[in-house]
C-alpha cells in the first residue's frame, strides 16, 4: 500500500512514517520544508520527501493520505485530496487502528515531561528484555529513532493533548485507548486551541473514560488540576507519584542519585547522568508504569542508570574556554523554572546566562507574560530574543529582572552573550524551535 503523509517532518507524523515503513508500506510525504532531525531519519529509511505542498505530490494517487494537525483548509494538497476524493485519515486515528489496537498501550500525558518520561519507560521495557514499540515526540538517545514497531505486546506512546486534524478537533490522545496511563501534570497551555484550563481538563477526561477498569492511572500527587479532573469521574485503579504510592529520597543536591520508595518501603536506587527534581518525578512515573506490566523494580532502576536523555533536554552542545552551551526545549514558565533550577543544582554559584526565544503559540499570545519573570529569576542574567511575530513587548518582563536584555537582531544578541561569558559560565538556550542555529553560532563566536 502507498501511504502519503502531509506534515511528515513534524515529530509525531515522522513517527507515523517510520511505523508505516516498518509495516512494509510504500511511504512518501510532504511538508512546508524538510528539516532535521526528522528529515534525515526519514531519508535514511528511503522515504521520498517533497519540500512544499502541491497537488503534483499526489501523483500517482496514494491508497491513503495521512493528514497532520498543522494543516488546514486552503492548503493546496488538502484541497486536492478532497477534490479528488482520495481516502484520508488523521495521524492519531491511523496509529490507533493500524498499530495500537494490537497492543497493550502505555500512554504518557501531561503538560510537561511527556517526551522524557516516554523515553524512560521505553528504555526500562527494553532493558527488561521487552522489545517494546514506541512513538515519541523526540529522538531518545538510547534508541536513535523516534518510533518503532517493536516485537512485544506493549507499545509506549507520547499522548499529546493537541488537536487531531482539521476535521477532528478532539485531542490526539482520545484515539489511543491506553491500559496504562501516566498523567505527569496539568497546566494551561496551547492557548491557540484551548480557551481555558477547563477545556483542557475536558479532553483529559475523555481520555480517562477510555482506560479500562482493569487498567491503571498513574498521576502526580498534589496536582490541583488533576485532582479536579479525577473528581469528574474515574473508573480505573489509581496510583500516585511524587508523594503517596511512589516517591523518592535524593542522596545528592542535584538529584543524580536517589532512592525509590514504594508503599513506604525502599525498593531500589538510581544513579544516573540526569539532574533535577523534575526528572526524578519523571522516573517515578516511568517506574510505576513498568511495574504495572510486571517489570522487576531492580531492572527498572538498572535501566535508568544507563538512560540517556532525549535531545534538547538540557543537552550540552559544547564547551569553549570554560564556557558551556546548553540546548533545552523549555517554552512554558514551569519548564523554564525547572530547567534553570536543575542547572543551578549542578553548577552551584557559577554564572548562568539564560537565553530565551518566546516562540510557542501560547507564549506569542502573551499568556505567560505575568509569570515569565519569576520563572527566570534563578539565572544570573537573562537575554530575550524578540522576533517580529511576537505581538507583545518583553520590556515589562525584562524590567522585573535585575539583569535582563532584549534583542531583535541575532547578531547583536550573540555579541552581547559572548561579551558576558567567561570561564565557568553556563549559557542555557531555551526554545521549542531551531532558534536560527544559535547554539552552533555561539560556540563559533566563543571560539573566535
Amino acid at each position: 500500500m502507498h501511504i502519503h503523509i502531509l506534515g511528515i517532518c513534524g515529530s509525531f507524523m515522522a513517527g507515523i512514517a517510520v511505523l508505516a515503513k516498518q509495516q512494509g508500506h510504500t511511504v512518501t510525504g510532504s511538508d512546508a520544508a524538510t528539516y532535521p532531525p526528522m528529515s534525515t531519519q526519514l531519508e535514511a529509511l528511503g522515504i521520498e520527501l517533497f519540500s512544499s505542498y502541491s497537488s503534483e505530490n499526489l501523483k500517482p494517487s496514494p491508497n491513503c493520505v495521512v493528514i497532520g494537525n498543522a494543516l488546514s483548509r486552503g492548503n493546496p494538497e488538502i484541497e486536492a485530496v478532497l477534490n479528488q476524493g482520495l481516502p484520508y485519515i488523521s495521524g492519531p486515528q491511523w496509529l490507533a487502528e493500524q498499530v495500537l489496537a494490537k497492543h497493550w498501550v502505555l500512554a504518557v500525558a501531561g503538560t510537561h515531561g511527556k517526551t522524557t518520561t516516554s523515553s524512560m519507560l521505553a528504555w526500562i521495557l527494553e532493558n527488561a528484555g521487552l522489545s517494546t514499540g514506541f512513538l515519541i515526540g523526540g529522538v531518545p538517545d538510547n534508541f536513535g529513532v523516534s518510533a518503532r514497531l517493536g516485537d512485544s505486546p506493549f507499545f509506549v506512546v507520547e499522548a499529546d493533548e493537541y488537536d487531531t486534524a482539521f476535521f477532528d478537533k478532539r485531542s490526539k490522545f482520545v484515539h489511543y485507548r491506553p491500559r496504562t496511563l501516566i498523567l505527569n501534570n496539568l497546566e494551561f497551555d496551547h492557548a491557540d486551541i484551548f480557551p481555558d484550563i477547563a477545556a483542557i481538563q475536558r479532553q483529559f477526561h475523555h481520555l480517562i473514560r477510555t482506560v479500562p477498569s482493569n487498567g491503571l492511572i498513574i498521576y502526580k500527587n498534589g496536582d490541583t488540576a488533576i485532582d479536579e479532573l479525577l473528581k469528574q469521574g474515574c473508573w480505573s485503579p489509581r496510583e500516585t507519584f511524587g508523594d503517596g504510592d511512589w516517591y523518592a529520597k535524593s542522596k545528592t543536591p542535584d538529584h543524580s542519585h536517589f532512592e525509590i520508595w514504594h508503599e513506604n518501603k525502599a525498593v531500589g536506587e538510581v544513579n544516573w547522568d540526569l539532574i533535577g527534581q523534575h526528572n526524578v518525578r519523571n522516573a517515578l512515573a516511568a517506574i510505576a508504569a513498568a511495574h504495572h506490566v510486571e517489570v522487576p523494580l531492580s531492572k527498572a532502576c538498572e535501566a535508568l542508570g544507563t538512560f540517556r536523555n532525549v535531545k534538547r533536554r538540557l543537552e550540552l552542545r559544547g564547551v569553549v574556554n570554560g564556557v558551556s552551551v546548553y540546548d533545552d526545549f523549555a517554552h512554558h514558565p514551569t519548564a523554564i523554572a525547572a530547567t534553570i533550577e536543575a542547572l543551578r543544582q549542578k553548577v552551584d554559584q557559577q554564572k548562568i546566562i539564560a537565553v530565551l526565544e518566546p516562540r510557542s503559540n501560547t507564549m506569542r499570545m502573551g499568556i505567560h507574560k505575568n509569570t515569565l519573570a519569576s520563572a527566570l529569576k534563578g539565572a544570573d542574567a537573562v537575554v530575550f530574543y524578540q522576533p517580529e511575530a511576537l505581538n507583545w513587548s518583553l520590556a515589562q518582563v525584562a524590567n522585573s529582572l535585575q539583569n535582563a536584555w532584549i534583542f531583535n537582531k541575532m547578531e547583536d544578541l550573540i555579541k552581547h552573550v559572548v561579551a558576558g561569558a567567561s570561564g565557568n559560565t553556563h549559557i542555557l538556550i531555551m526554545s521549542n524551535g531551531s532558534f536560527e542555529n544559535l547554539h552552533d553560532r555561539l560556540l563559533t563566536a566563543l571560539a573566535s
